[in-house]
Formats: structure tokens, sequence, C-alpha cells
């Protein structure tokens, strides 16, 4: 039989305790440092990216914008671009939440919505809008000296559909399709983003590309103002019809890209359009989504002054030609400003 040490005893029910506090203490010190969804108060920093693409489009600058302006306008919040594929890469981050916002295209998106084409194994994206930024053109890019004329002279030749992972190549196969080029077998095919199919046609290892991107984009300017090239921006707004059919008049569009845009065009030449929508996890914090949503308009000059094409962002056109619901944070700041008819 043992006799129990009172002293002993208190010891360590003490060192229990003390134990016991160092742990919560610790436990606190994770949470403030990783700070807290939803809103940036009591001093807590919430850190978000913003998936983007790649660094010859606009989508990398035009996120840089709106990292700078978040983490400039909305208290405790810091915004990072992050450098991606491109659309479908971006969708499945919101998915995982791997990011917190992301620039996607509308056919991509249905696409996810809707659980097709890329998405239809990976499992439900729960997306909502943010705002329907600018439309993407269709690019299909060469140089004149290819003898490229339409989509369909593309049959034998090396085209670059755009990187894996990215809408491009969403838009590039659907296209083709379109106007009766199988991409698999009437083409060889490369998959590389616009700064490296540029690189490509420059070095003549492939003869075209497609790049789904705003105007003008900066991989194409360069290219164009290429001494000793001349560029060949091919139509292909001729597959709409085909295209709408089979995945409705809301995604697909033509839009004009006229010959100012890029040096060496002679003529405008007409593409098939599809809306960019900045897009969130439908779980995002409302009050959150609400100011991301009003930094968007609230520095819309800043934005501008970054990239064109967040120069044609209005209230009128951010709620118009999403393929998905809007953001209950956004829907408020939309009827705030009466832009909301729903």
């Amino acid at each position: 039989m043992t006799t129990r040490d009172p002293e002993n005893a208190r010891r360590n029910a003490n060192r229990k305790r003390w134990l016991a506090l160092a742990i919560i203490a610790a436990v606190a010190a994770t949470v403030l440092a990783c700070g807290a969804p939803g809103g940036g108060g009591g001093g807590l920093t919430v850190r978000l990216s913003i998936a983007t693409g790649g660094t010859g489009g606009v989508y990398y600058p035009y996120g840089g914008g709106i990292a700078k302006v978040i983490s400039d306008n909305v208290d405790g919040v810091e915004a990072t671009a992050e450098v991606t594929a491109g659309t479908v890469d971006n969708l499945k981050f919101i998915a995982n939440r791997s990011a917190d916002l992301a620039f996607g295209l509308a056919d991509s998106i249905d696409d996810a919505a809707n659980q097709r084409g890329v998405f239809a194994d990976f499992g439900e994206v729960p997306l909502r809008g943010l705002a329907v930024l600018y439309d993407n053109y269709n690019h299909l890019v060469s140089v004149t000296a290819t003898g490229i004329e339409n989509v369909a002279d593309l049959k034998d030749r090396v085209v670059s559909t755009g990187a894996p992972g990215s809408g491009t190549e969403v838009s590039a196969f659907r296209i083709l399709e379109a106007a009766g080029v199988n991409p698999e077998t009437d083409i060889t095919r490369q998959s590389l983003g616009a700064a490296q199919s540029v690189d490509a046609i420059k070095d003549d290892k492939i003869d075209a590309f497609f790049f789904s991107g705003g105007l003008p984009t900066g991989a194409i300017l360069d290219l164009a103002s290429t001494p000793g090239r001349t560029i060949k921006v091919v139509p292909n707004g001729g597959t709409l019809p085909t295209l709408q059919e089979e995945y409705g008049s809301l995604v697909y569009h033509n839009s004009p890209i006229p010959p100012s845009v890029y040096p060496g065009m002679e003529d405008t030449v007409t593409v098939v359009a599809v809306s960019n929508v900045l897009v969130v996890h439908a779980e995002m914090d409302e009050e959150l989504a609400y100011d991301l949503t009003r930094v968007l308009f609230d520095h819309h000059e800043e934005l501008a002054a970054v990239h064109p094409m967040a120069a044609v962002l209005t209230l009128d056109t951010a709620t118009a030609g999403s393929p998905i619901p809007f953001h209950d944070g956004a829907i408020r700041y939309y009827q705030e400003q009466g832009a909301w008819s729903e």
C-alpha cells in the first residue's frame, strides 16, 4: 500500500493546469495568425488568392489591379493575383477552396455548374458571380506567310489550342469542331499558352494558335509588332450558329476585332466571343462579397489604368450574361446602386 503525497499531487495538478493554458494560448495564436473568414475586423488579416491566367493574357494584369484595390481599400484584407493555366483550373481552385476569387469564361463556368465536359467527373463546383467583367475574344492567330484564311484551313497544320486547363482549350476545340475540323485527328496539336504560342510562331514551330483573351492581348500585340512578320487574325465568327445550337445563345456571341487593335491588321475581323465572369465560392461571407464587388466600381478608374479591358465594366454590363447566380453580397450592392432588375 502506498501513501499519497499531497504536495506531489498539488504540483502535478498545477503542471496540468499550466499545460492546458499553454495549449489554449497556442490555439488562439494560430487562429489570430491565420485570420478569420468573412471580413477584416478586430485586427485580423484575411488573405485572398485571385486565380487569373498566364502572364501573356489579360487576366493576370487585371487580376493584379483587382488585388491592389482590394488590399488598399478593404479593411483587414490582403489579396494576391496568382498565375494559373486559366479558367478550367481556376474553377477547380474555387471548388477546393485553394483560391478565393477567379476569372472564368462563361462557357466553362456553364459546364462546371452543370457538371459537363471536363467537369463531368469532377463533382459539384459551387460558384457565384460577382461581376461580368468583359468579353473574351477567341483569337485565331497566324501570320500571312502561312496562307491560312479560315478555320477549315487549319487541317493538316500544326496548331496550338491553348494551355491544358484553360478556357481557351475548351473554346478552341468547339470552334474547330463547328468548322468541321477534328482537333484530335485533323491537326497536329500543341498545348501552349499565349506567350509560348507567340514564341513558337516566331520560331516557325507552329502555323497558328488559339487564344481567348481581351483586347489587346499583350502576347499577340508582341507578335503583331515583330519586324518581318505580318500578323493574320483569322475570322471564326462563321461557326457561331453551330455553337449556339449546341451550347445555347447565352454562352457565345460574335464580336469584331477592329484593325486598330493589332499592327498589321487590314480589316475588321469577326470572332466568337464569350463573357468573362469574376467568380467566388458560394459560401463566401456576404459582407466580404459585398466589399469585393464595391471596390470594382469605387476604383474603376484605377483598374482601367491597369488594362483597357477594365474600362468596359459598368453597372449595366456587370449583371448581364452570367450563366450562374450572383452572390447575395454582390446582389445587395447592385440593388443599392439601382442596377439589379431581378
